[in-house]
């Protein structure tokens, strides 16, 4: 967990994640964030800067900043919407060690449409039932107000992992930063099956609910380790 992790650590760790995400193009030009929480008595946060590309980024980019979203370490700025959504969203659930925020193709895909959301249509999309929650429009969060309000979904939904937030993107909490990675990348997957199922025209075939649960328990028996081995292998395969 990442609470057992120095700082250098979790400097790498977000950066690979930064840079894995923008190799998948799951980012949106220098936009969107990635935030880990510094284990110690202050409050303290990791966070890339804005202005520097995912695909360029360096643990050595990544600023520091306290709750107050001042820069402790680091050159760069931290852009008011990263400020808003990531320290309201660990402040409103501590479980959320990482925070992700992301307006990914296929995911945002499912913010746009009316009544859009993830069905248990694949054996994916059964990784997150029970770990999501729909919050509806509220602008860029340039204020703080914005953040607040997208962080009441975390406290409204205390098992809600993912949040998916109307015409926007969405939010992912995990407990690590390889962890809050493989449901990002998993999300992606099970979104983007779902929009090509539905793009035949046909109506999709639900999992039967039991069926869609056990499925559930099966993912979560074997979450932890096959996404510490999978964000592992990522950062192998890339040299990171």
């Amino acid at each position: 967990m990442s609470t057992h992790k120095d700082i250098k650590t979790l400097r790498r760790e977000l950066a690979a994640a930064l840079r894995l995400a923008a190799a998948q193009e799951l980012n949106e030009g220098i936009c969107n964030h990635f935030s880990v929480v510094v284990p110690g008595p202050d409050e303290r946060y990791l966070i890339n800067p804005y202005g520097i590309h995912w695909g360029e980024m360096r643990p050595d980019d990544i600023l520091l900043i306290d709750g107050e979203g001042q820069i402790h370490e680091g050159w760069g700025e931290v852009e008011a919407t990263a400020r808003n959504i990531h320290i309201a969203g660990h402040r409103a659930n501590p479980r959320h060690q990482a925070i992700l925020h992301v307006h990914m193709p296929y995911a945002t895909a499912l913010t746009m449409v009316e009544g859009g959301k993830l069905e248990m249509a694949h054996q994916t999309a059964c990784r997150f039932l029970g770990r999501t929650a729909y919050q509806g429009f509220g602008g860029v969060a340039l204020n703080a107000e914005e953040g607040e309000r997208i962080a009441q979904a975390q406290k409204d939904n205390p098992h809600a992992d993912i949040i998916f937030l109307e015409h926007h993107g969405v939010t992912i909490g995990g407990p690590t930063v390889g962890i809050a990675f493989d449901d990002l990348y998993y999300l992606e997957r099970a979104c983007k099956q779902q929009v090509l199922a539905q793009s035949t025209g046909l109506p999709l075939k639900i999992i039967p609910a039991e069926q869609a649960r056990q499925t559930a328990r099966e993912w979560m028996q074997v979450l932890e380790y096959q996404a510490t081995k999978h964000f592992e292998a990522l950062m192998r395969l890339n040299g990171l």
